[in-house]
């Protein structure tokens, strides 16, 4: 029977809320995460906290692994270990930032691109009937989407009402002639070699092209983790810095729990090589001014913040995700939280983490 689920970063937000949902629905689950996002990040983004408290919290059904998933070998050697009993697979592991992939280019793509190839090539020689669900992000775009016909309002940007994209970006945009970012780059690298084992080996991979993935799980820090960062920063009373675009750049926010429930669904009924445009849409979506007002008015904090004048390269001025697709595809799956219930739960989970500081 294939009851055994493999998570890369299981320890990270994406990775510990699906370790969470599918131990809770009677699978037994295997996590690969050797918490580089503190060597990313810093002590802010380590990973350690949330996998010393997945360990309590799931008991005997999380077995964890501290492999990088770099290392072909290891990552081979623990999949044979498993083999026919994997049903599903969520890599989620990544180098997640725009800023820290230009330091690194080497690591970078070594993490985004070869650990994807090492982890598809595992489970075509292993378990390749198992679902294999790839986190990509809106970031394959490059800075296409900065080319929409924006129009500015008091507190974001805004696509005019009756343009194509209004309702949500969707997967008919090309990832073609635009400026991408490193990051950007080695995950295309990636998104493209998760659709073509899909069709080439007929395995059932799906990606799913994130945009603010987001929940009280996140190791908020400033390079990675908009929403959690705004909500540290504010009850901490630390100075956010914002990057370009007045601060009225615009982000849909999905839950990690939304996110989860969408792999459940693919899982439920997989299909071959797909490609999803995943995120908050029209539901879940804020500036960052308007961040920080609602951030601020959960708190009664003020929020301290500084501009500078320089958009991140790469980043984009307005990025709203269609979910039709998926929708169309899985018609009971729903969204069920917003940007302020976002923040309010990051609140009540942090209280007595996130404090001032003298």
């Amino acid at each position: 029977m294939s009851n055994v689920v493999v998570v890369t970063g299981s320890a990270g937000l994406i990775g510990s809320e699906s370790v969470r949902h599918f131990a809770g629905l009677g699978m037994d689950v295997v996590g690969i995460d050797n918490d580089m996002r503190q060597y990313f990040f810093g002590t802010d983004g380590s990973t350690r906290w949330n996998l010393d408290r997945l360990v309590k919290e799931v008991g005997e059904r999380y077995t964890h692994h501290n492999i990088d998933i770099r290392d072909r070998d290891g990552i081979a050697a623990l999949l044979a270990r498993y083999g026919k009993s994997i049903g599903l697979v969520i890599h989620a592991a990544a180098q997640p930032s725009h800023d820290w992939a230009a330091k690194e280019p080497f690591t970078d793509f070594d993490v985004n691109a070869g650990g994807t190839l090492n982890m598809l090539e595992a489970v075509r020689q292993h378990a390749p009937n198992a679902s294999f669900i790839f986190t990509s992000t809106n970031k394959v775009y490059g800075d296409t989407p900065n080319r929409l016909p924006l129009v500015e309002e008091a507190s974001r940007y805004e696509l005019p009402v009756g343009h194509e994209f209004y309702d949500g970006i969707t997967e008919e945009m090309s990832i073609d002639q635009t400026l991408h970012s490193v990051f950007g780059a080695s995950k295309v690298a990636a998104d493209v070699m998760v659709q073509e084992y899909g069709r080439y080996f007929d395995m059932p991979t799906a990606i799913f092209r994130g945009g603010t993935l987001t929940g009280p799980g996140h190791s908020a820090a400033e390079l990675h983790g908009f929403l959690a960062y705004v909500m540290r920063c504010v009850m901490e009373q630390r100075t956010y810095h914002i990057y370009g675009y007045k601060g009225k750049m615009v982000r849909d926010a999905i839950h990690s729990h939304d996110l989860v429930t969408a792999f459940e669904a693919f899982h439920k009924a997989p299909r071959v090589a797909e490609v999803y445009n995943m995120g908050g849409g029209r539901y879940s979506n804020c500036s960052h001014i308007e961040a920080f007002q609602i951030a601020s008015e959960i708190t009664g904090l003020e929020a301290k913040t500084d501009y500078v004048d320089q958009a991140r390269t790469g980043d984009h001025q307005w990025w709203i995700s269609s979910t039709a697709r998926f929708e169309q595809h899985y018609p009971d799956w729903k969204l069920t939280y917003d940007v302020p219930a976002i923040l309010r739960e990051m609140y009540e989970a942090n209280q007595d983490v996130w404090k001032p500081t003298a």
